[in-house]
């Protein structure tokens, strides 16, 4: 069967516009993060997996004996996460010029398979001895490999995992910072969208539910990989 040309005047459909918009997925995975970091932060002993900013001020704290950090959980956090970001880096160099939607569901379906391992190992050992451990390197490999990847996307004011410069840029060019409040919508929904995570994330680990807060997470990035686009 042979495929018939598009009619004169008429242009193709671009297979890369097929499924939702970067803007709504960079969104969901930053309500992903919120989860993630609740957590790990609450349910890991106080380390971080997604915010490395956060992160870097913990082994600080850490580092100088302050009750309730690890040097060891907070090292161990940093050093999967820059694996990770090597990992996103090698592979958006290598398929990051060919099909921008097929990279970006690679990658998040890879995201989605490292949270999803650690939501299972949470289940089935959820007091062994080296399972925060596990859970810390998967999720925060996961957060470098993704936050490599969003960063070669470029889609601005969408990191998905910090909100810093976001919540500058949103007071900053506001109308009321004498500018013309143009992104604020984007800005506005993105530090929504981390607290939404939080709260959900918190939420589920207080009440001992810390594997089906992973498993969310897993499921949610699953979703967003088979939905995106590679357009904004």
């Amino acid at each position: 069967m042979t495929t018939q040309p598009p009619p004169d005047g008429a242009r193709a459909p671009d297979p890369e516009a097929r499924g939702l918009p970067l803007v709504i997925v960079l969104l969901g995975l930053t309500v992903v993060s919120g989860i993630i970091d609740a957590v790990s932060y609450l349910g890991l002993g106080h380390v971080f997996t997604a915010n490395m900013t956060g992160n870097v001020v913990v082994l600080g704290f850490a580092a100088a004996g302050a009750p309730g950090f690890t040097v060891t959980h907070t090292a161990a956090s940093l050093a999967a996460f820059l694996l990770g970001a090597v990992a996103g880096g090698r592979v958006a160099a290598r398929f990051g010029g060919g099909s921008r939607r097929a990279w970006a569901r690679g990658t998040l379906a890879a995201e989605a398979v490292l949270v999803g391992a650690s939501a299972a190992i949470a289940h089935a050992a959820p007091g062994a001895r080296g399972t925060a451990y596990a859970l810390i390197v998967l999720t925060a490999f996961a957060m470098g490999l993704r936050n490599a990847t969003v960063r070669k996307l470029g889609v601005p004011d969408l990191t998905t995992t910090v909100l810093t410069m976001t919540l500058t840029g949103l007071a900053s060019d506001s109308r009321a910072g004498g500018g013309s409040g143009r992104r604020s919508p984007r800005r506005t929904a993105a530090v929504v969208a981390m607290l939404a995570g939080a709260v959900l994330g918190a939420w589920l680990v207080v009440r001992g539910h810390l594997a089906t807060a992973l498993l969310i997470a897993a499921a949610a990035t699953g979703v967003l990989a088979v939905a995106t686009s590679g357009r904004e």
